[in-house]
C-alpha cells in the first residue's frame, strides 16, 4: 500500500493543528455555526439527527493492520466502542464528541490516516474495487491509479468548491466490483501491471444516484495513461464552470450532461482539454512505475497444495463448507485466496463492527494476509492474500467473534444505510427494515435456494443504501409524518458481467409492517417462475415486472 512522506505527514499534521485551533474558537463562542460549517465538514464532521458523525477516510478502502488497530482504539477511547464501514469503503463513528475530534485526527495522522474531502462539495474518497491487485479476473491494479487520482484532488485550489460532492470509481477487473457506471466519474483501466504508463482508460461521466438516478455516459475511449489528469481536470473545469449552483438538487454533474447531451459535455471537454493536455499535468511514465511500486503483490510464499485438506475440511464441517462456498472468492496466486469477512449478523445493523472485531480483523490480516485489510461496497471486511491451508484457522476465529456469517451475496448480505435513526437527513428508519427482513429470511438454505440476490435499503432519496441498484431495492419515504418504503425491483451496479441498471418501481408504497410481507410475496414470484438455476435477475429481466407486481399488489379473495 502507499507510504506516506515525510510532506504528506507535514501536511495532514499541519491540517490537524488548523482544525484544533479552529474548533477551540467554535467553542470558545468566536465563530458561529454557519463559519465553522464549511470548516468541520472539509475535515469529515457532520452534525447528525442525535450526535455528531466523524467519517475517516480510507483511500480506495485499504488499511494496514496498524491503521486498523487505531481505529479500534478510537472506537472504544472516543466513541460508544464500535465503528460502521460505508459503501465508500470508509469508516464512521457515530458518537464523537465536537471538542474530542481534533485529538481523533490527531490519533488518525499518527498512522497516517485523515478525514480531509471525506464531506463537502469537493472530491471524495476515490473508491475502487476491494479484491484489488488479488482478484483472479484484474488485468491490472487500480490503486496507483487511484492514488494519482488521491494525491492530485486533495486541496485541489480549484476543484474545493465544487457545485455539489464529486464522487470517482475505478477498476481494472472483468467484472465491475467498484460501480463505475454510478459515479460522477467512472475509469475502466486496461493494461497489466508491469507497464502501467501503457495503459488505456476508459471514461464515464455523469453517473449517479440520489434524488435524479443516471447511468454514466462514455466520452473517452483509450485515454493514454499519461494523460489521465489533464482530462480529468478539464472535465472538472467543466462541471464547476456550468454545474448549477442555484439549486442543490440539481447541481450534480449527471443533471449537467443531461443538460448538455453526452455528445455535448464531451465536446466541451474536449475543447477545455485541448488547452491544458500538454502541462505539467502530464504524469510521466517514471510516476506511473513509482506508484506501482507502492502496490507490488506481496512475497507470496510456495503454498503445499491444500486442495485435499481443503475437500476433507468442507465435507467434514457444513457450515465451513457453506463460509468457503460464499465468502471466499479465487486469487490470482497459487495457493492463495480473497476471504470476505460478513458483518451482517442478524440482529447486528449492517456495516457495525465493535472495537473488539475489528481489533480481531487487524490481528488476522498480520496472521493470515501480510497485514492488509479492505472495506468493501457492501459494507464488509475483507482479507485479500489468505493461504488456502488456513481458511479453517481463519473461520474459526471469525465465527467466535461474530464474523463467520456464511452469507456473502446471498439476501441478507444487505447493504443499508443508518436512515432515520442516526441521520437527520432520512425520511424513514432503515436499520429496523433490515433487522426485519434477516429475521423473517434467516434460514440458510431458503437464502442458498434463492442465490444471488442484491438487496438494498436506503432511508431517503440520497440513496446513501444504494437501492436503484439493488436486484431488490427499498426506499424509505415519508407520507404525511408516517414512514412508508417504496419497492423497486432488476437493478444492479455491473457485477454481474453486463452493464449496470437502474432497479424499476414496483407501484405504491408501503407501511413498515407490510415490508418483510412484499418482499416474500416477490420472492415466492421468483421460484415459481424461475427456470432451473436461474438467478433471481436473470428471472426478472425474462419474465419482466408485471407478475412480481399483480402479487404485490393482488386483492385478498
Amino acid at each position: 500500500m502507499y507510504q506516506y512522506s515525510e510532506f504528506d505527514r507535514s501536511f495532514v499534521n499541519q491540517r490537524v493543528a488548523h482544525y484544533r485551533d479552529q474548533t477551540q474558537r467554535y467553542l470558545d463562542g468566536k465563530l458561529s455555526d454557519d463559519e465553522f460549517l464549511q470548516l468541520r465538514l472539509r475535515n469529515g464532521l457532520y452534525i447528525q439527527r442525535l450526535a455528531p458523525m466523524l467519517r475517516v477516510a480510507v483511500p480506495y478502502g485499504t488499511l494496514s493492520s496498524k491503521q486498523l488497530r487505531a481505529l479500534a482504539a478510537i472506537s472504544r477511547d472516543y466513541d460508544r466502542g464500535y465503528g460502521h464501514l460505508s459503501t465508500r469503503q470508509n469508516m464512521q463513528f457515530n458518537w464523537p464528541a465536537l471538542e474530542d475530534v481534533p485529538d481523533i485526527l490527531q490519533a488518525l495522522a499518527d498512522v497516517d490516516m485523515h478525514a480531509i474531502q471525506t464531506s463537502g462539495s469537493c472530491i471524495r474518497n476515490v473508491t475502487t474495487d476491494q479484491f484489488a491487485g488479488a482478484a483472479a479476473d484484474e488485468t491490472i491494479d487500480p490503486r496507483p491509479f487511484c492514488e494519482l487520482l488521491r494525491q492530485w484532488s486533495t486541496s485541489h485550489p480549484e476543484f474545493e468548491w465544487l457545485p455539489r460532492k464529486f464522487k470517482i470509481a475505478v477498476t481494472g477487473a472483468a467484472q465491475d466490483r467498484a460501480a463505475i457506471g454510478v459515479h460522477d466519474i467512472g475509469m475502466r483501466i486496461h493494461g497489466n501491471d508491469d507497464h502501467p504508463e501503457d495503459a488505456l482508460i476508459d471514461i464515464y461521466a455523469g453517473g449517479g444516484l440520489g434524488r435524479t438516478p443516471v447511468l454514466g455516459a462514455l466520452i473517452r475511449e483509450k485515454l493514454p495513461a499519461k494523460d489521465l489528469l489533464t482530462y480529468t481536470e478539464a472535465l472538472m473545469r467543466v462541471y464547476n464552470r456550468y454545474g448549477r449552483r442555484d439549486n442543490k438538487y440539481k447541481a450534480r454533474i449527471k443533471i449537467l450532461v443531461r443538460a448538455m447531451t453526452p455528445e455535448g459535455f464531451k465536446a466541451q471537454v474536449d475543447a477545455e482539454w485541448e488547452q491544458i493536455k500538454e502541462s505539467p499535468s502530464t504524469v510521466p511514465a517514471s510516476e506511473l512505475r513509482r506508484l506501482r511500486d507502492f502496490f507490488r503483490p506481496p512475497a507470496f510464499g510456495r503454498q503445499a497444495d491444500a486442495n485435499t485438506m481443503l475437500a476433507d475440511q468442507r465435507l467434514t464441517h457444513r457450515d465451513f463448507d457453506r463460509w468457503v462456498k460464499h465468502n471466499v472468492t479465487p486469487h490470482r496466486a497459487d495457493g492463495y485466496a480473497v476471504v470476505t469477512l460478513s458483518t451482517k449478523s442478524v440482529g447486528v445493523p449492517p456495516g457495525d463492527v465493535s472495537s473488539d472485531q475489528i481489533d480481531a480483523v487487524a490481528k488476522w490480516a498480520d496472521q493470515f494476509s501480510f497485514g492488509e485489510i479492505r472495506i468493501s461496497h457492501e459494507q464488509n471486511f475483507v482479507l485479500p492474500h489468505v493461504p488456502k491451508a488456513d481458511l479453517f484457522d481463519l473461520w474459526q476465529q471469525a465465527t467466535s467473534v461474530g464474523l463467520g456469517s456464511f452469507n456473502v451475496g446471498l439476501l441478507s448480505d444487505m447493504i443499508c444505510c443508518p436512515g432515520g435513526d442516526y441521520c437527520s437527513l432520512a425520511n424513514a428508519k432503515s436499520l429496523p427494515v433490515a433487522e426485519a427482513i434477516q429475521r423473517r429470511f434467516a434460514d440458510y438454505d431458503y437464502q442458498f435456494d434463492l442465490g444471488e440476490i442484491d438487496l438494498n435499503i436506503s432511508g431517503c432519496m440520497n440513496a446513501c443504501g444504494h437501492h436503484h441498484v439493488g436486484h431488490i431495492g427499498i426506499l424509505g419515504v415519508d407520507k404525511k409524518g408516517q414512514e412508508f418504503y417504496q419497492i423497486s425491483l432488476g437493478g444492479h451496479a455491473g457485477h454481474s458481467g453486463e452493464g449496470p441498471k437502474l432497479g424499476q418501481i414496483v407501484g405504491p408504497s408501503v407501511a413498515r409492517a407490510e415490508v418483510c410481507d412484499v418482499i416474500e410475496k416477490i420472492l415466492h414470484v421468483y421460484l415459481a417462475r424461475r427456470f432451473e438455476e436461474e438467478s433471481f435477475l436473470g428471472c426478472f429481466n425474462r419474465i419482466g415486472i408485471d407478475p412480481f407486481k399483480e402479487s404485490v399488489y393482488a386483492k385478498a379473495a
